[in-house]
């Protein structure tokens, strides 16, 4: 994970779930500090006993989502499987250099599923759409402990400047693609259509943008992630 992050002495680390620190201890000697975040109250004590010898190491208490630490430029870490979705979502308005992250081997295809596929989702196109995505080594359940029922995967993110297309309003296309794949094997022009009425109470203006919708006749799962960001730019225009 550290050779994926390619850390250096000046980097500002954050370990996201820090557990008992083994990770957080291995980091610390290959960069300038790490920010070991953690939920659980009674690993916070732990960590701050165990670390204390390393004082580039600060321990943040409280749920990664809502908490305040300093700026970092990197992430390292093994997050718990159960915020993999929600931690994807938040990295999206961060400011890094990239991430490298342990996530469940099923979880992990699905950011880079194919078009078409099984796996494909609003997760692939959300993610396509602001982050290089590439698979490392595969970690085994039983390099765990306690060991989980799944085979993991590291995962690095590397965000994209600039996106590959462009979107004129972030929330309205997340939202749109979410919802969309909620159908995704309906016909795009059936699918949209609960989704503008949301949008727009009027039936009127409902029929109207429908009118004017791409690729209406494809399958949601048909579109590639440069087409929903087509189709958002229409309809939130």
């Amino acid at each position: 994970m550290a050779e994926c992050a390619a850390l250096t002495r000046g980097d500002v680390v954050l370990d996201i779930g820090a557990g008992l620190g083994f990770l957080t201890r291995f980091l610390a000697e290959r960069c300038e500090k790490v920010l070991a975040v953690e939920v659980d109250l009674r690993l916070v004590w732990v960590l701050r006993e165990l670390l204390k010898d390393l004082p580039n190491v600060v321990v943040v208490e409280g749920d990664v989502f809502k908490v305040q630490f300093p700026p970092f430029n990197k992430v390292v870490s093994i997050p718990s499987y159960n915020i993999s979705s929600a931690l994807i979502q938040w990295l999206f308005g961060k400011d890094f250099d990239c991430a490298v992250l342990v996530f469940q081997k099923e979880f992990a295809n699905r950011l880079l599923a194919s078009v078409g596929s099984e796996d494909y989702g609003w997760l692939t196109v959300l993610a396509y759409h602001h982050f290089e995505v590439e698979l490392f080594d595969e970690v085994p359940k039983w390099m765990f402990y306690p060991p989980p029922e799944v085979d993991s995967v590291i995962v690095r993110l590397k965000p994209r400047v600039p996106p590959p297309f462009h979107v004129k309003d972030e929330a309205f296309f997340r939202r749109l693609v979410q919802t969309l794949f909620t159908q995704r094997n309906r016909k795009v022009r059936n699918a949209v259509q609960s989704f503008i009425k949301k949008q727009w109470v009027f039936a009127g203006e409902s029929a109207k943008k429908v009118a004017f919708v791409p690729f209406h006749e494809r399958r949601v799962r048909e579109l590639a992630p440069e087409d929903f960001g087509e189709l958002a730019n229409v309809l939130s225009s």
